[in-house]
């Protein structure tokens, strides 16, 4: 059932997406050539911290760490670890969440480290379709209008959203109604309606080769199959009457 947020609560859930949004700086800023996974890791732990709230993945039953990293062809739930160590050319992936007041908020954010002129062509395109979909976030719009954004801004550029995976509404729980595809699986009006009080984790996750997706042998990782590159996009999205309203900038 999808939940609506009264306008106290979004007040609540915009104080936890400020501090989730410097978060999210901090860390975008830190990723370097030479950096670790753990070290963004510990980053996040140490702010988050200071910013006076919990961990939403440490939530998570059987995952440990505030922050899920990915490198290039890994898309989502990859394991902060030391071992894994950014490069020149590395496309990171960076997924965040944060518990306030007893509310979730989440974001991702993907950074190139001297990329080619090409991937950041594709990280713009990611950057872009969030920004349409978010757009679509209106009172009287439906969850096809967001998912559409998102599928005819990726494939006109000639790349390809992930089927497997989908973004969703957030709030007292991390994951909550409704599902938000990255593409259109049906009609308009069999779709969600949008409304008022609703608040949408938009994430859109899309690859560079086929959206085909595998998982890794930690039994966390999801990344391409065909091992080319991929991305993510993230913003917690409060729906007013004056519009959308992003909570993790």
């Amino acid at each position: 059932m999808i939940k609506i947020k009264t306008n106290e609560e979004i007040e609540i859930m915009a104080e936890g997406g400020a501090k989730l949004g410097r978060v999210k700086r901090a860390l975008t800023a830190a990723v370097a050539d030479g950096i670790r996974a753990s070290d963004i890791e510990d980053l996040a732990n140490e702010i988050i911290e200071k910013e006076g709230a919990e961990s939403s993945f440490k939530k998570v039953p059987g995952y440990y760490w505030s922050t899920c990293i990915n490198v290039n062809e890994g898309l989502v739930h990859g394991i902060p670890t030391k071992d894994l160590i950014f490069r020149k050319g590395d496309v990171v992936s960076i997924d965040v969440g944060l518990y306030y007041k007893g509310f979730h908020l989440d974001t991702s954010i993907t950074v190139g480290i001297n990329v080619t002129p090409e991937v950041r062509k594709f990280l713009n395109i990611g950057q872009n379709a969030l920004e349409r979909a978010i757009s679509k976030a209106r009172v009287g719009n439906y969850i096809y209008d967001i998912s559409e954004a998102i599928e005819s801004t990726v494939e006109t550029a000639g790349y390809s959203v992930v089927r497997a995976l989908v973004g969703h509404g957030v709030g007292r729980e991390l994951h909550e109604d409704p599902q938000i595809p990255c593409f259109v699986p049906g009609p308009r009006d069999e779709s969600p309606e949008i409304k008022e009080g609703m608040v949408l984790a938009i994430e859109v996750m899309y690859a560079m080769g086929s959206e085909k997706v595998e998982q890794k042998e930690d039994g966390w990782t999801i990344a391409m199959r065909d091992g080319k590159i991929s991305a993510l996009f993230e913003d917690s999205i409060a729906v007013t009457s004056k519009g959308p309203r992003i909570l993790t900038k």
